[in-house]
């Protein structure tokens, strides 16, 4: 969801301050997880789903997500990266891993089987969600990195969810709505100054973004039936878009404020 316009808003220190054990750790980690994508389709019935084509396309996307994460490591306030963001990152792995199988879209065996393994692996990366937040508190490692991170990764998984849903025929093409309007957001806050404020934290932001992921989860479900697949997904909808509406009012009312004030 949209709490924070982006990266460089939440910039905390400077580069130069930036202890290089931090991006040894970083680096380290974002490693580690490329090598479990090289590995899993040699892990059980992986090799069910991720053919050749969908291991190159999963490490792509990683790489393209540890490329972002490490330049923006800059705005990270703390002396190492700590058990939060190792979360996070084995979250974008499993993104990554979700989006190679979408994308390559030539697993030979059955749609039920890529509908089983993807489900189940955005099921796994959603029960991790909220477990960074708790460690980054636990251990005082708590900041606007973090918090941005994990909101993007799950913004991503939202994004292939949807492209799953609607490449397997469940429902209309309306359903990769709910993955393009966080980007939609985003491009928005680009173009107009008004909507570039901070957003406060909300949980009705977090209670929404957890339906989105259970919704298309269920919608991803083989055995499903595709009225309560689409009713779902539906409902998905009219929320995020509620949301997002009650998002930028507030900022076009701040702006509005702050403009009148000065």
């Amino acid at each position: 969801m949209a709490d924070h316009v982006g990266w460089t808003g939440s910039r905390e220190i400077l580069a130069g301050q930036r202890p290089p054990l931090v991006y040894r750790q970083a680096g380290a980690t974002m490693m580690a997880f490329a090598i479990v994508i090289v590995l899993v389709p040699h892990l059980s019935a992986a090799w069910l789903v991720m053919t050749p084509p969908a291991t190159v396309i999963a490490l792509l996307i990683h790489a393209a997500i540890s490329a972002i994460a490490l330049a923006r490591l800059d705005a990270y306030p703390h002396g190492r990266v700590g058990a939060a963001n190792m979360v996070t990152a084995s979250r974008a792995a499993l993104a990554a891993v979700i989006g190679g199988i979408v994308l390559a879209g030539d697993a030979p065996h059955s749609s039920w089987t890529m509908s089983l393994f993807v489900t189940g692996a955005a099921a796994v990366s959603l029960a991790l969600d909220g477990i960074d937040g708790y460690l980054a508190r636990r251990s005082g490692l708590v900041s606007h990195y973090g918090a941005r991170f994990d909101m993007e990764v799950d913004a991503l998984l939202i994004h292939l969810l949807t492209m799953a849903v609607f490449l397997q025929q469940k429902t209309g093409p309306w359903v990769l709505l709910i993955g393009l309007m966080r980007y939609g957001f985003l491009l928005l806050q680009a173009s107009f100054r008004g909507l570039r404020g901070e957003l406060p934290a909300s949980h009705r932001r977090k209670a929404i973004c957890v339906v989105q992921g259970a919704s298309l989860c269920i919608a991803l479900a083989p055995t499903i039936p595709h009225a309560l697949q689409a009713w779902l997904l539906a409902m998905a909808l009219l929320s995020l878009t509620c949301s997002f509406a009650v998002d930028v009012l507030y900022l076009l009312r701040e702006s509005r404020r702050h403009r009148d004030g000065s």
